[in-house]
């Protein structure tokens, strides 16, 4: 048995190298404390790169009138309700500061001629507040984050991948890691935990998600340690993912698309958004945009790669390369297409977690002592469906909010946890995966991939949402017999069986949540129960047993605070139940 492992030791231990994670970082180095952050891909690549469109801030440079409350009104109503107020007013309300900071340290954000930072529409933003660099936000923000840590001198770990957080008595005293080169291990000690994981998407077939990232390994990291994960039905399914070729199917396409103009048709030619928003047509809401286009494929009226069209031909080509670059290239690259004068073909695509790990808003704090969560990975912000841009503001608000917090609780510790027995569990849990079976981990995550789309897709029932968690124990069964041992390509397969393993966790955390959420609201889709029930204004809630045994609640949305309904209100939005809040 291999039980050998290096150990790191530091004041505040950050699990994912994401935008999310490294604004953390900063803010932990900013209090003062020593960070790490351990990452699995190379400190450049973190997921967020593939985030193109924009990030969220009532900035007011294009349309004035535009404030913070007008932010928080859009993304709770559009949420329907199901988010938590606290943690939409705090992204709201520091959204600016957060993003004219990342300005500040050289994000080439687009500016106008005066030199203030150019923002652009989204889908159901009432005003222009969406800051830009091209249609590669993400990128250009992730790199500006990782230079400022390389400017402050701040370690960041590659090729990492953790398969468990260390606790003792309900207390996080850090994490074990596999190097996934060589297969190394380090105990990575500290006195506080931020993850910064992630989501899921990457479990369902069609999905916005590279290859084996967003497998839901970290929901099933805090929900091991004794965090609770709430709103995991909540997936968001983006309007306009690629259908063609194959081997880019799901691949995005970006809303600045439609942010810049673009319009969807069906096979027949007919532009058919009015049929569905015709207030709002494409700019509408990410929920909405996404049904309309998967009922006019199920309906028979799709494109011949089965998808619909989505046409910016009538901007120039100049326009398009300046402020479409990426999608120009994506399109030329994959299918010799020039979207200067052809459609695209596109599909709905999973594409976020809108819920997650349960987190206290102001700290993002989880139930266990000592452990934090971030980014795509918390719930709470969302809701039952994300305006597009809302995701990099997260990051940037939360990252620095959960970074501080973390300090604050390092720094008031008086000794730094242990624990040889927890270390030991962990070494033991990762020698008895490493084995020789019968399976491997790639045909199963195929099977889960499909089972997801099949019966947890776009739209649901209780039929097919049963089916799905009855082929989830079939796929579980097999997990346990998947071969496992060293190659060539380092330990590849150990990482693929860790992915397996929290896919399958986080699947069935999806599923029972799903099963249980009985109506329609944003997001989540039943075709049999078509209508919002006022009843389930609630989140559900997932903890797992000292065997693993996923157990389902349920507790009632936090009140909107009683200066914010005006805003709500003034927004002309109906609560689900027909009334206007009071």
């Amino acid at each position: 048995m291999n039980n050998v492992h290096r150990t790191r030791v530091s004041n505040v231990l950050i699990v994912g190298s994401g935008a999310a994670g490294l604004r953390a970082a900063i803010a932990v180095h900013a209090a003062g404390r020593e960070v790490v952050v351990i990452g699995k891909r190379l400190r450049k690549d973190a997921h967020t790169v593939l985030a193109a469109g924009g990030i969220n801030a009532a900035l007011g440079t294009v349309d004035p009138e535009d404030r913070w409350q007008h932010h928080f009104a859009d993304t709770f109503v559009e949420g329907h309700f199901l988010a938590d107020p606290r943690a939409v007013e705090i992204m709201t309300r520091e959204a600016p500061t957060a993003l004219l900071e990342l300005a500040e340290w050289g994000c080439p954000f687009v500016r106008l001629p005066d030199g203030r930072l150019d923002q652009r529409f989204f889908g159901a933003h009432r005003y222009r507040r969406t800051c830009y660099a091209g249609d590669f936000t993400g990128r250009a923000m992730l790199f500006t984050l990782a230079d400022k840590l390389t400017e402050l001198g701040i370690e960041i770990h590659e090729n990492q991948y953790v398969s468990r957080l260390l606790v003792r008595e309900g207390v996080c005293f850090g994490a074990i890691a596999l190097d996934l080169q060589s297969g190394d291990r380090t105990i990575y000690l500290a006195d506080a935990v931020i993850l910064a994981a992630g989501g899921h998407t990457r479990l369902w077939r069609r999905s916005s998600s590279r290859r084996d990232e967003n497998t839901g390994d970290g929901f099933a990291l805090a929900l091991r340690a004794g965090a609770s994960l709430a709103d995991m039905e909540m997936v968001q399914f983006h309007p306009t993912g690629m259908v063609a070729p194959e081997e880019m199917a799901g691949t995005l396409v970006t809303e600045a698309v439609r942010g810049e103009g673009g319009r969807l048709y069906n096979g027949h030619g007919e532009r058919f958004m009015d049929r569905y928003d015709p207030e709002r047509m494409e700019l509408s809401a990410r929920d909405r945009v996404a049904l309309a286009n998967y009922t006019e494929i199920a309906e028979g009226r799709a494109g011949p790669n089965g998808g619909v069209f989505l046409d910016i031909s009538h901007r120039s080509k100049e326009e398009i390369l300046e402020k479409l670059p990426r999608m120009y290239r994506q399109f030329m690259e994959s299918q010799m297409l020039d979207i200067s004068r052809d459609r695209m073909e596109v599909a709905p695509t999973a594409h976020y977690s809108m819920g997650g790990v349960a987190v206290i808003p102001d700290t993002h704090a989880t139930d266990v002592e000592g452990l934090y969560a971030a980014g795509e990975i918390a719930a709470g912000v969302h809701g039952a469906n994300r305006l597009g841009g809302n995701s990099l503001a997260e990051t940037l608000v939360f990252g620095r909010r959960a970074g501080e917090a973390a300090a604050a609780f390092s720094q008031a510790i008086s000794a730094q946890l242990r624990d040889r027995t927890a270390i030991a569990g962990a070494h033991d849990e990762l020698n008895l995966i490493t084995r020789e079976g019968e399976e491997l981990a790639r045909p199963l995550q195929r099977a889960l991939r499909d089972n997801m789309w099949e019966h947890c897709g776009v739209v649901r029932d209780d039929g097919r949402l049963r089916k799905g968690l009855d082929r989830l124990a079939s796929i579980r069964a097999a997990a346990a017999n998947v071969d496992v041992r060293p190659s060539s390509e380092g330990y590849r397969d150990l990482a693929l069986a860790l992915d397996l393993r929290g896919a399958i966790v986080a699947a069935e955390a999806t599923l029972r949540c799903a099963i249980e959420r009985r109506e329609t609201r944003g997001a989540h889709q039943r075709k049999d129960y078509p209508n919002a029930n006022p009843l389930l204004l609630v989140n559900f809630v997932v903890r797992a047993d000292r065997d693993g045994n996923q157990e389902l609640s349920h507790v009632p949305v936090s009140p909107i605070p009683d200066e914010l309904k005006t805003w709500v209100n003034t927004r002309k939005a109906l609560a689900p139940d027909g009334r206007l809040l009071e």
